[in-house]
């Protein structure tokens, strides 16, 4: 009597297949957390900056009407923006950017106005001059 050998288990193919099988997806699931991720950070930009607009106002109201100390005054806000956040003031007005993830600028200004621009304002307090508003850069 021969008895016959049951084979068990799975071949040395079959494994290979189901890790590349494994990792493909796991590609694609990083990538698209990626994708979230960058989108997050976006939006807290945005927010920080929305955030640092309303301080900017009660800075105005406590300065006697004037925008001079709003980037002092709302430095907490968009300071840890990454990168950092660029702010000018002025007595007249001010205006306040972040860089989003795809290379384009969220800014803020005295005049009420938010924007996705192009362009960022200079980094530090360099003096708020008309023009610089949202709408101009």
């Amino acid at each position: 009597m021969m008895q016959q050998l049951k084979q068990r288990g799975f071949t040395l193919i079959e494994l290979l297949v189901v890790i590349a099988i494994i990792g493909i997806l796991a590609s694609v699931v990083l990538a698209s957390l990626n994708n979230a991720r960058d989108k997050g950070e976006d939006a807290a930009a945005r927010q920080q900056l929305s955030s640092a607009r309303a301080e900017a106002e009660i800075s105005y109201d406590d300065s006697a009407r004037s925008y001079i100390n709003v980037c002092a005054a709302t430095n907490l806000l968009y300071s840890d923006l990454t990168p950092p956040g660029a702010c000018s003031d002025g007595i007249e007005g001010y205006t306040i950017t972040a860089e989003l993830n795809d290379g384009s600028f969220f800014c803020v200004d005295s005049s009420g106005q938010t924007a996705t621009t192009s362009a960022a304002t200079a980094a530090g307090d360099d003096g708020w001059a008309p023009g610089d508003e949202c709408s101009s850069l």
